[in-house]
C-alpha cells in the first residue's frame, strides 16, 4: 500500500542528475512519514559521488544509510535532511527531525532513524548536522591538549566547524588557513584567527587538514611541529595524492592519521554510540554564529542544475548550500 508519491533527486549518470517520481509506502508499525523542509549539499563527498569518483574498493563502505542504487550511477545519495514528522508514533508526530536521508520531498523510515531537533536549533541550520558530526569526530581524533597551537587547513564547511569547536578550548591558539582571503571574515565570525598559507604560523602541536586539495595536505605537513600529529579529514575519492614525505617529515617525527565519521573516534568508542554523537552534534548547532556557513539556498526542483553548477565551480566561495522544499 502507498500513501502517495514522492519526488527524489537521483544521479542518473556521472555529472548528471534528475528528479524522479517514486511511490511512497504507507508507514508501518515503528515507522515515520517525514515531509522534508530542508536538505544540505556536501561540497566534498557528495560532489565526488556526483562526478562518479567513488573508487570501486569503496562502493560498499561509502553507501549512505538510505541510499538507493549503486555507485557510480544511477544512485540516490545524500545524508543531510531536515523535516517534519507527519505520521508515526505520537511522541514524534509534529516534531522537526534530522535524518541521514537523500534529497527527497517525503520519505518513510524507521522511527529510530530520525532525531528530533533540540530546542533552539532551527530547521534551516540543522542541515549542518552531518558535517558537525564529522567535525566532532575529527576533533576527538586530533586529541588537542589545553594550550596547544592548532592549525586547521581548509576553510570549507568541515574545516570551519572543526575550527569553531577547537577555538573554544581554553588556552589554545587556533589558526584557520585557506587560500581564499574572503574566508577571513568567516573565521572571525567563528572566533578563529585566519592566515593565507604563506603567512601561516608553523610549529603547530596539532594540524587538521580539511581542504580536499593535495596542496593543502602539503601545507598541513609543513605547519606541523616536532612530533606533531596531522589529522587528515579530506577524502580524495579515486584520485591519487602526492605528499612531500621527504624533507623534514621524518626528522620531525610527524604522525599522519586519517579520520572518518563511519566509526566513532577510537578514544570515545567504548562509551559513545553514533546516536549519542549525533545528539551532541545537533545540540552544538544552537549557536547562531554558525549561520555564516550557509552561503546559498535553492528550491528542490532546481537541484539537478544546482549540483551541476557546484561541481563545475569548486572555488566559487560556496560553503554549505541549502535546498528548500515547498
Amino acid at each position: 500500500m502507498t500513501v502517495d508519491h514522492a519526488l527524489a533527486y537521483w544521479i542518473s549518470a556521472p555529472g548528471q542528475g534528475e528528479i524522479r517520481r517514486e511511490p511512497l509506502p504507507a508507514p508501518g508499525a515503528g515507522e515515520v512519514l517525514v515531509r522534508t523542509l530542508y536538505s544540505g549539499i556536501s561540497r566534498g563527498t557528495e560532489l565526488l559521488v556526483f562526478r562518479g569518483e567513488v573508487p570501486a574498493s569503496e562502493h560498499v563502505r561509502m553507501r549512505a544509510p538510505f541510499q538507493m542504487g549503486d555507485f557510480p550511477a544511477p544512485v540516490k545519495y545524500g545524508y543531510a535532511s531536515v523535516g517534519e514528522v507527519e505520521r508515526g508514533p505520537d511522541s514524534l508526530v509534529g516534531r522537526t527531525v534530522f535524518c541521514l536521508h537523500p534529497h527527497q520531498t517525503r520519505y518513510v523510515v524507521p522511527a529510530a532513524a530520525v532525531t528530533p531537533l533540540p530546542d533552539g536549533v532551527p530547521a534551516a541550520r540543522a542541515v549542518l548536522a552531518a558535517n558537525m558530526e564529522t567535525a566532532l569526530n575529527g576533533a576527538w581524533d586530533a586529541a588537542p591538549r589545553l594550550g596547544d597551537r592548532i592549525a586547521v587547513v581548509g576553510a570549507g564547511t568541515l574545516g570551519c566547524l572543526v575550527a569553531w569547536l577547537l577555538a573554544r578550548l581554553p588556552g589554545c591558539e587556533l589558526e584557520l588557513v585557506d587560500v581564499n582571503p574572503a574566508r577571513a571574515r568567516v573565521a572571525a565570525a567563528l572566533g578563529a584567527s585566519f592566515a593565507l598559507p604563506d603567512a601561516a604560523r608553523g610549529d603547530a602541536d596539532v594540524v587538521v587538514h580539511a581542504s580536499g586539495a593535495p596542496a593543502g595536505a602539503a601545507t598541513a605537513l609543513a605547519l606541523a611541529g616536532f612530533e606533531a600529529t596531522v589529522i587528515e579529514l579530506s577524502w580524495f575519492g579515486a584520485a591519487s595524492v602526492t605528499l612531500p614525505l621527504g624533507g623534514a617529515f621524518h626528522s620531525r617525527r610527524l604522525t599522519l592519521r586519517s579520520s572518518q565519521v563511519g566509526h566513532v573516534a577510537t578514544a570515545q568508542r567504548a562509551r559513545w554510540t553514533p546516536r549519542r554523537r549525533l545528539d551532541t552534534a545537533l545540540a552544538l548547532l544552537g549557536d547562531a554564529a554558525l549561520d555564516v556557513l550557509i552561503t546559498g539556498e535553492d528550491r528542490f526542483e532546481t537541484l539537478p542544475a544546482v549540483m551541476a553548477r557546484l561541481a563545475q565551480s569548486p572555488d566559487d566561495g560556496t560553503l554549505c548550500h541549502r535546498i528548500r522544499y515547498e
